[in-house]
This record gives structure tokens, C-alpha cells and sequence, in this order.
């Protein structure tokens, strides 16, 4: 065969290959998707029946380099409550141990603790301050009649990566309170309130944003496939919108860092969403009715009054609501997917105040797959430990109702046999079948704790892997953690990044595993 001829067979395939893609139709490159950068479906979802996708900006168009955040939310907020709220300057100068901080553990103002619970509300491992809770302290606050109810200005939830930084701070703290007088021991609550309303202020003074915008690329990850993700989408027939809770002010520099100059066909950032809408104010934006008001660019200020008519191209609006939005984007329902990374202002209130399908963006995801994966053969001998376990657990039951069944046959009175001797071999052969059975099931308790000793070691260095305080992030103890329960309850799917769909089709057909109740499993 000629060169020449296997040149244009190449080139055929390669034209073929992109008018595929172009329709929504190619194959992925790699059918062996690196795990960390899977999509993990929930529920069914038809991307095909799909005619609008939006996105949210903070920690989903927009990933952020989780530790410089971090450390600069830590200096704002630390000092704003040293010149705003007379605490001493030694709270500077303590330790804050990032690793504490994880999405889904709760605070609790009135005890100065911190916990993690499973998706039944128990309560798992305890922290005050650093110092791990025993068992029986555990039970004493956590184990009374009263179910846990986080809605209680008792607790507050720390369901978004904005707010870690507010749970490493309380835990240090604490550990001062505790020992010192004076202007640290305020009390629990008062503490976290003070921890809170600094932080908010840094958030809402811009003290936090100015940073950021003057160095974007020091707190932002420019992701490359970001851009030709949005393409794809594009190409396949989808409309794209942006729906975010910043202010236009925040919201232009960072979308300009992630996305101009990043493809030709784009002129701008603007230039891949059909629909923009900046200080969106959700949970409000799904359960209130405020208006949509149109921007004058490039100042950022509402032209005037409410917007009424069709959402229009390279324009950009500001509030708003789910009801409108529908009825302004001709798109309603499960015919929008929106993209977002927090459980209730994105996930749950999309879900309860409409039927929009969503997906749900968790950067520390990526991390916790990258350990799973490297860490796969411990889990997996975990997991057939557990299994022994329970095989163990029913022999010693069924060992433990022979030695009764014996015991029972000893006490009976002796009898005589047609010949006027008595049953001795009888007798022995009941004592020799106790012997056995109180044996068995001695070596089958050895084995027993053997196992759980084994399997508790292995959690032990599973959690170390993971998070050092507080273990996996979806998973307290056996079961689901309580935020791993509410991704699977409002997230149609999940993965680590926006760009993660460019691997699938965007006609894919997500299907969801088929679930289990326990009597099915085999």
C-alpha cells in the first residue's frame, strides 16, 4: 500500500473522527478513563434530553488552590477579630492544622465540639478542639433521647470548601479558651459567632476579593480543558448559562483568567454562555421571586428597571428567579442540568424548588479517588475481613445452640437399656461432643477478635491516608457519612471537575447501578 494512499486514508478517518465529535457522537480516546477524573452517576441522566446547561463559578467553572484560599481567609478573619473584637494577638500565632477542615462535619456551639456523623445522624468521632472525644464521652453528649436536628442554631454545617477554614480556626481556638482568662474565654458560642461574622465581613468588604483579583493565578487553577469542554457542549447543540452568587465585579477577572484567549472561535469568556447571571443570591434564586436586572458593562450598575423580555446574547443580568429564568431562557424543568458545587444552595434547592437535573462538582473528590486507588488492596482485604466476620459471628451462634442442645441432653435423668445397663457409652459420647463444641467455639472467638483487631488496625491507617481527624469524606464508621447521603440523595451525578465531561459523549447516557437492598445481595 502507497504512502500516499494511506495518507488519505488517515486523513478520512481523522475528518470522520471530527465530524463525530462535532455531532456528539465520539467515542472517547480512552475508553479507560482515569478514575480520579470519572463521572459517578446517582440517577439515570440523558444528556441527549438535555437542551441547557449551567454553571455556577466558585469551586466549579472556577478551582481554587485550596491551601493559598485557606491561609489567606485564616489572616483576614484572624485580623478583623484581634482589631474588630479585642481578642489578643496570640491567636495569630497559633497553630491552624488545614488537614482538620473537611466538608460535612458539624459544630457544635454549645459543647465547643466538632463531629462527623453517619447518614443515620449518629454521631461518629467527636473533636474539642484537637482532643479526640472517648466512646463514653461521645455517648453522654450525643446518645440522649433527642435526635440530632441541624437546623437548630445549636450546630452549623460545614457543607462548603469556603467554610473550612472556620472549623480550623474554632478547633484551635478551643484549645486556648479552654486553658486561658480574659479576652479568649468568651464562651463556645459567642466564639464561633465571632469567627463567623469576621470571616462574612472579609467576604463582603472585599477584603478577600481584592487579594484574589490582584493575583488570580495564585489562588485560581486554570484548568486547559475547561474551554474545550464548554466547546463540546456548544457543538453538540447546547445552550450554556453562567448562574453564580458573585458580583460582577469578582466574577469578570476570574472568568477572563479561566477562559480568554483559550480558544480562537472565542472571543471572550462571554462568548461561550448564552445566559449570564451574576449575584444570582442562591438558596434565594430557587425560593423567592426577586427580579432580573440588566448590567450596564462595564461598570456593573442595573441599566434600571426589572428585565422582562428574552435573556439576550453578551449581555449580563443580575438576581433573578428559578421561575422567571425558565420562562426567560425557553427552557424549563428536566431539560436543564445545572452544575454546581454546593449541596444546598445548588444541589438540594434545585432539586426541591424545581426538577432540574444536577451534577455536582467535588474538588477533593479528585484526592480521595487518588488514595482509594492507592490504597485499593487494604480496602479490599477490609472488606473480605468484614465478610469472615459475619461468617464468624453465625458459626458462634450456631456453635453456642449446640453446647445448649448438649447441656440439655446431659441433665436428662439415665435410663436403662433392654439388657438393664445403663447408658454410659451415651454419657461419654455427650461429654466428648461438648468438649468439641466449647473448643470450636473458643477458637472461633480467637478468631474473631483476631479479625476485628486486624480490621480496626486497618481503618486506622485508611483514615491516616485520607484525612488524618476525621477519615473519608463520604463515609463515617460502616455507612455513608451524612454529606456522603446527601450527594446521593441530590446529585443526579458527580465528579471532581467541569472538564471531566469532556471524556463522555455529550449525548451520554449516564445509567445509574442498580441499587440493593440488603436481602438482595448475594
Amino acid at each position: 500500500m502507497s504512502s500516499g494512499y494511506q495518507g488519505d486514508l488517515d486523513q478520512k478517518a481523522s475528518a470522520h473522527l471530527e465530524l463525530l465529535e462535532a455531532l456528539g457522537h465520539a467515542v472517547p480516546r480512552s475508553l479507560d478513563i482515569q478514575r480520579s477524573r470519572r463521572i459517578y452517576v446517582n440517577r439515570n441522566l440523558k444528556l441527549e434530553e438535555i437542551d441547557l446547561i449551567g454553571f455556577d463559578m466558585d469551586y466549579t467553572l472556577a478551582l481554587y488552590n485550596q491551601r493559598n484560599l485557606e491561609n489567606l481567609s485564616i489572616q483576614c478573619t484572624l485580623d478583623k477579630m484581634v482589631k474588630k473584637r479585642g481578642y489578643p494577638e496570640e491567636i495569630l500565632k497559633l497553630d491552624y492544622d488545614y488537614t482538620f477542615g473537611l466538608r460535612g462535619v458539624v459544630v457544635d456551639r454549645q459543647e465547643g465540639n466538632i463531629f462527623k456523623m453517619d447518614r443515620y445522624g449518629h454521631v461518629g468521632r467527636v473533636y474539642h478542639g484537637k482532643k479526640l472525644l472517648t466512646r463514653e464521652e461521645r455517648h453522654r453528649l450525643y446518645r440522649g433521647s433527642q435526635r440530632i436536628k441541624l437546623s437548630m442554631p445549636r450546630y452549623a454545617w460545614i457543607d462548603t470548601l469556603f467554610a473550612l477554614p472556620e472549623a480550623v480556626m474554632y478547633a484551635s481556638i478551643i484549645e486556648e479558651v479552654d486553658t486561658k482568662q480574659g479576652p479568649w474565654n468568651r464562651g463556645y458560642s459567642q466564639l464561633w459567632q465571632d469567627i463567623r461574622e469576621c470571616i462574612d465581613e472579609a467576604h463582603r468588604d472585599e477584603t478577600l476579593k481584592r487579594v484574589i483579583k490582584a493575583d488570580v493565578q495564585k489562588f485560581i487553577v486554570r484548568d486547559p480543558d475547561l474551554a474545550p469542554t464548554l466547546h463540546k457542549f456548544r457543538s453538540s447543540g447546547k445552550r450554556l448559562f453562567l448562574l453564580t452568587n458573585s458580583a460582577w465585579d469578582y466574577t469578570e477577572p476570574v472568568m477572563e483568567f479561566l477562559l480568554d484567549g483559550a480558544l480562537p472561535a472565542y472571543p471572550s469568556w462571554r462568548s461561550y454562555f448564552d445566559i449570564v447571571v451574576v449575584s444570582a443570591q442562591k438558596p434565594a434564586f430557587f425560593t423567592e421571586k426577586r427580579p432580573f436586572l440588566e448590567l450596564e458593562l462595564p461598570s456593573g450598575q442595573p441599566k434600571g428597571p426589572a428585565h422582562t423580555g428574552p435573556f439576550l446574547k453578551n449581555r449580563v443580568y443580575q438576581g433573578g428567579n428559578v421561575v422567571d429564568f425558565e420562562q426567560l431562557a425557553g427552557a424549563a424543568g428536566d431539560r436543564i442540568l445545572y452544575i454546581g458545587d454546593h449541596i444546598y444552595g445548588d444541589m438540594l434547592r434545585a432539586k426541591k424548588s424545581s426538577v432540574w437535573r444536577t451534577a455536582m462538582i467535588l474538588q477533593e473528590l479528585e484526592e480521595e479517588l487518588v488514595q482509594a486507588e492507592r490504597h485499593k488492596d487494604q480496602i479490599l482485604k477490609l472488606e473480605t475481613l468484614e465478610r469472615q466476620c459475619n461468617r464468624l459471628d453465625s458459626e458462634i451462634t450456631y456453635q453456642q445452640q449446640m453446647l445448649k442442645s448438649l447441656q440439655k441432653l446431659e441433665t436428662k435423668p439415665a435410663h436403662e437399656d433392654g439388657d438393664g445397663d445403663p447408658l454410659v457409652h451415651a454419657h461419654t459420647t455427650v461429654e466428648s461432643a461438648k468438649r468439641e463444641a466449647k473448643r470450636r467455639l473458643d477458637e472461633l472467638r480467637a478468631t474473631l477478635r483476631a479479625s476485628a483487631d486486624e480490621i480496626e488496625q486497618i481503618e486506622k491507617e485508611l483514615d491516616r491516608a485520607f484525612n488524618p481527624y476525621w477519615g473519608e469524606i463520604f463515609r463515617e464508621g460502616v455507612e455513608n457519612s451524612r454529606f456522603g447521603e446527601q450527594v446521593e440523595d441530590y446529585a443526579c451525578v458527580y465528579t471532581s471537575r467541569v472538564s471531566n465531561f469532556l471524556a463522555y459523549s455529550p449525548l451520554r447516557y449516564f445509567r445509574s447501578p442498580r441499587d440493593h437492598m440488603p436481602h438482595e445481595l448475594v
